[in-house]
């Protein structure tokens, strides 16, 4: 089942196109609906991003490189096929 923050992400990367990435807050931005308290989602937004890391759905990098896992400022961006 995919949470709203998985979908939230999807729907964003769908959003910015091929390629590109984006911040985990705007996915928490997303979910909070103008609201404000957009901070308060962004521990179900990690959790969707390991879970999105480990099904091989999504990439992760960091000032650039790619990287394995969260740690600091990271973006994320769908896997490219190979």
């Amino acid at each position: 089942m995919t949470s709203d923050a998985e979908s939230a992400i999807i729907e964003l990367l769908d959003q910015r196109g091929a390629g590109k990435t984006i911040c985990p807050s705007e996915a928490a931005r997303s979910l909070a609906h103008g609201s404000g308290n957009w901070r308060e989602h962004m521990d179900g937004v990690h959790k969707a991003v390991d879970t999105m890391v480990e099904a091989g759905s999504i990439t992760l990098s960091r000032k650039g490189k790619a990287t394995s896992r969260r740690r600091g400022p990271y973006r994320i961006a769908r896997r490219q096929p190979t």
